[in-house]
């Protein structure tokens, strides 16, 4: 679902900016201030849905921890699978799992080894996507266990550093960018 400039700033407006978190010159976008306002958090969530419904997802799957406030509405108003992707030693059952490279180090992410198979489709749902590292670190894990990823989803977009790149060929839907 495609929002215009009016409806982008009103949403830009409601989230809270950070100067210098976690560290300096960081202008962290804190989603709590979204998440404390039903009307334009509904929006959110509604406009993502309406984006994720395009692809025909069987299973949407949200990365720790902001993903969870979002994937799972999204899964139940599509009437499919919700699927944690967690940190490790989270999930209680056998995970495959999935590293990558940080700016300074390394992260991993785990997944149940049955949460999703072979004649699955899922779409990727996160709070935010920077460099694309841990929604490619997804796509990777949900290709490990024979799925196909059609898209990824996120409430914010930080535009200037080109996370696209990082998921290749993946449908990318954002509310906003910046």
């Amino acid at each position: 679902m495609k929002i215009d400039k009016t409806q982008e700033q009103w949403i830009k407006s409601v989230i809270r900016e950070v100067a210098d978190f976690p560290k300096p010159g960081i202008g962290f976008k804190d989603l709590t201030t979204l998440f404390a306002d039903p009307k334009a958090f509904g929006f959110v969530l509604d406009a993502m849905t309406e984006s994720a419904r395009e692809l025909n997802p069987t299973a949407i799957v949200g990365i720790e921890a902001r993903g969870f406030i979002l994937a799972p509405y999204i899964a139940q108003k599509l009437g499919v699978a919700f699927v944690p992707v967690r940190k490790p030693g989270k999930l209680p059952w056998q995970v495959e799992r999935q590293s990558y490279a940080l700016e300074y180090g390394e992260d991993t992410v785990e997944m149940h080894k049955d949460a999703v198979g072979k004649d699955d489709r899922v779409v990727i749902i996160d709070d935010l996507m920077a460099t694309g590292g841990t929604a490619c670190a997804t796509k990777m894990l949900v290709q490990k266990v024979g799925a196909t990823v059609v898209g990824a989803g996120f409430v914010i977009e930080l535009g200037f550093l080109d996370g696209r790149k990082a998921l290749g060929d993946t449908k990318v839907f954002s509310v906003i960018t910046y």
